[in-house]
């Protein structure tokens, strides 16, 4: 089990859960003095009151919660949003209201998952020339489906 460390920079801040036994994100819930409004078409940065401190060779990746997006359609903006090893700061959110109708985000709601995953350092060699592929160059819909 991998172990990271968490800071609770807000007292009232909650730390990230797992909701079923086999999730791999983590939710992440808002910590707010006051409640935020996001109308239709608007933007919202929102404090999670939480830092992390990551294994180099690690990163934090911010998602958005389908119930959200299902429901009220409300996403992460920077989908998925990195926390890097070396980043400490707070943890916040940036929502984003892609329905009709207003959203308010409160205290404690949960707002996003966080899931954690390895990464490799990579060492770019510039060629010439790269291998082939049956596939190429083809790119969007180069299937015709």
């Amino acid at each position: 089990m991998l172990k990271v460390k968490i800071q609770k920079l807000l007292s009232d801040a909650n730390i990230p859960l797992r909701m079923t036994e086999h999730a791999a994100g983590y939710d992440l819930t808002a910590c707010l003095n006051h409640d935020i409004l996001i109308k239709s078409g608007e933007v919202a940065l929102v404090r999670t009151g939480i830092a992390v401190s990551l294994p180099v060779g690690f990163e934090a990746q911010i998602r958005p919660r389908s119930g959200l997006a299902i429901k009220h359609q409300i996403g992460v903006l920077n989908s998925p949003g990195t926390i890097d090893a070396d980043y400490r700061g707070e943890i916040k959110v940036i929502l984003f209201n892609f329905g009709k109708n207003d959203f308010v985000v409160r205290s404690h709601s949960r707002i996003a998952q966080m899931v954690i995953t390895q990464h490799e350092t990579i060492d770019f060699i510039v060629t010439e020339q790269l291998d082939s592929t049956e596939r190429g160059s083809g790119g969007f819909g180069h299937t015709n489906q």
